[in-house]
Parts: structure tokens; C-alpha cells; sequence
């Protein structure tokens, strides 16, 4: 048995429009940008005007979208869980997983690092439970 929570919004933005991006975002939900030290290519928006945690991050290339981090106390039983649900896994990350929705929407699978995870989350039932 593990458990999730819903975690955060993050805005993916290219290079050319990340700056733009970051202080729109910043400016409309009333927080200010931190950069996020151990991961470069995110910039936090703490505590702002909507949910617990909206991030932002510099993408490589490629379009603007935004996805979803589910947070969990156990990665690979949640992987395997979304799987069985039929997401599609994409990618590895160097602490998360990324994933693809039935309808082709990018989401993460990402570890413990809220504050509130304790208290907001959910307990996910083992696969052979009834």
C-alpha cells in the first residue's frame, strides 16, 4: 500500500518565452519566481493566489503545454498502477517519471518533497486488495 497526492501545476515553456512566461505567471497569481537549486531548469511559484504550488519549467524545445505531478511515498508502485490504467511510460527523470494519459497528456510521477503530503494524501490500495 502507498500513497498519492496531486501535488502541483507546472508550466512548461520553451526558452524564447520562458522568461515572459515566468513573470506573467508570477504577476497573475500574486507570488514571486524562486529559482529551484537542484533542478536549473525550474522556477517555483510558492504560495500563490490558487493551488499549494504552481512551478514553471524551461523546456528544451518544443511547444508550451502544462502538466500534472502526482506525488507519491512509492514511484514504481504508482507507475505500475497508472499503467494498469493505461498511461503510457515516456520517460525517466532523475527522481521522476514521465508519463502519458490515455489522451496523449503528459503527466510526472514524481517523489515526497511536500510539506503537506502527510495530511492531503491519499492511500492507494494494493493491486490485489478487494
Amino acid at each position: 500500500m502507498h500513497r498519492i497526492l496531486l501535488r502541483e501545476l507546472v508550466i512548461d515553456a520553451p526558452p524564447e518565452s520562458f522568461a515572459a512566461t515566468r513573470d506573467f505567471w508570477a504577476a497573475a497569481l500574486l507570488s514571486e519566481p524562486r529559482p529551484v537549486d537542484e533542478y536549473p531548469e525550474f522556477t517555483a511559484l510558492p504560495d500563490p493566489a490558487s493551488l499549494s504550488w504552481v512551478g514553471l519549467q524551461q523546456l528544451e524545445g518544443g511547444a508550451a503545454r502544462v502538466h500534472l505531478d502526482v506525488e507519491t511515498d512509492d514511484v514504481d508502485a504508482e507507475v505500475a498502477r497508472l499503467v494498469r490504467l493505461g498511461a503510457t511510460r515516456v520517460a525517466d527523470g532523475r527522481t521522476w517519471v514521465v508519463l502519458r494519459d490515455p489522451a496523449g497528456l503528459l503527466f510526472c510521477v514524481v517523489p515526497v518533497e511536500s510539506p503537506w503530503f502527510a495530511e492531503r494524501s491519499r492511500v492507494v490500495p494494493d493491486a490485489d486488495s478487494p
